[in-house]
């Protein structure tokens, strides 16, 4: 049994057409076709079968891509053994969110330059569903990604999470907001049911856990603007335009309030996440584990890592 045959299947569920795996490995939908063929003679089942124009995967073929993503992981962990203990060099491609790029890793990258000068880092500023997507296709090394405690990533078991750090979020509101503070986080949201809401242009975490704390307070938000930078969203509050959430200690502009959230907290959870089997390849090794010990020197609260 060949791991590239192994590899269209695991490409073919997880893309779901023989022309998008064609592309992506770079070869021709017949040629796909034939391996998978061979592979399904040499498995003694029936790996695809028609679904309208195109193909899926029979339930034998799902279970053969489940035991195929663990014996490629182990194959790529083989090929790192190798050279065990070897200096890290080559190119480190990450992707990830602004703030852990600008606060976390460029701190890195300097110091890196002087004590590590045959390691290059490739950075990409993605939201965390950009950057998962490119992990999966290859397209990145190490993927620098969050969540909130009240909205949890689902597992994904072809990738490792490496805890990071955390932050508290509060809810950000006009200064000339006349209320007072609120004892919990429902009261807080009660308080704002009549405004506009602001959440994220590339990434719905951060929608819902409003919605959900909206939910939990007894009524819908009205969701109606939708943007990336965290400054923009403060420059949107100020002028009048909605409420939304924002990390608790940030520098807030002169017409911004930003109240805490209690019961429940909103905390962010950042995460760097790899594909298993890549895990020991030095470079990856040394970014990865100087982002952990960053994170614990600069945040003392840890979330419960991912799988």
């Amino acid at each position: 049994m060949e791991t590239r045959r192994l590899r269209l299947l695991v490409e073919l569920s997880r893309l779901g057409s023989m022309r998008a795996v064609a592309d992506a490995v770079g070869t021709t939908t017949s040629t796909v076709s034939q391996q998978l063929t061979v592979l399904a003679r040499e498995m003694g089942t029936a790996l695809i079968e028609p679904d309208g124009r195109r193909v899926r995967l029979t339930p034998a073929g799902r279970r053969l891509a489940e035991h195929a993503t663990a014996i490629l992981a182990a194959v790529d962990t083989a090929r790192l053994d190798l050279a065990p203990g070897a200096e890290p060099n080559g190119t480190l491609r990450v992707a990830g969110f602004a703030t852990a790029i600008r606060s976390h890793l460029l701190p890195l990258v300097t110091d890196l330059a002087t004590s590590h000068p045959r390691l290059h880092v490739l950075v990409r500023e993605h939201e965390p569903a950009e950057a998962l997507a490119l992990l999966a296709a290859d397209e990145t090394d190490l993927a620098l990604t969050y969540d909130y405690n009240l909205a949890p990533a689902a597992p994904d078991p072809a990738v490792h999470a490496t805890a990071l750090w955390t932050a508290p979020w509060g809810l950000a509101v006009p200064a000339c907001a006349d209320v007072p503070d609120a004892a919990d986080s429902l009261e807080v949201f009660a308080r704002f049911r009549a405004q506009d809401w602001i959440v994220n242009s590339r990434n719905t975490a951060d929608e819902t856990v409003i919605r959900t704390l909206a939910s939990m307070a007894g009524f819908t938000p009205r969701i109606t603007h939708q943007v990336d930078s965290l400054d923009l969203v403060q420059g949107m509050i100020t002028a009048g335009l909605g409420a939304g959430l924002l990390p608790i200690g940030t520098p807030t502009f002169s017409g911004v309030r930003l109240m805490p959230l209690t019961g429940p907290q909103v905390v962010l959870r950042a995460y760097a996440v790899a594909r298993h089997g890549r895990l020991a390849w030095p470079p990856l090794t040394l970014v990865t584990d100087l982002l952990a010990r960053r994170s614990a020197t600069t945040a003392p609260d840890s979330p419960a890592p991912l799988p």
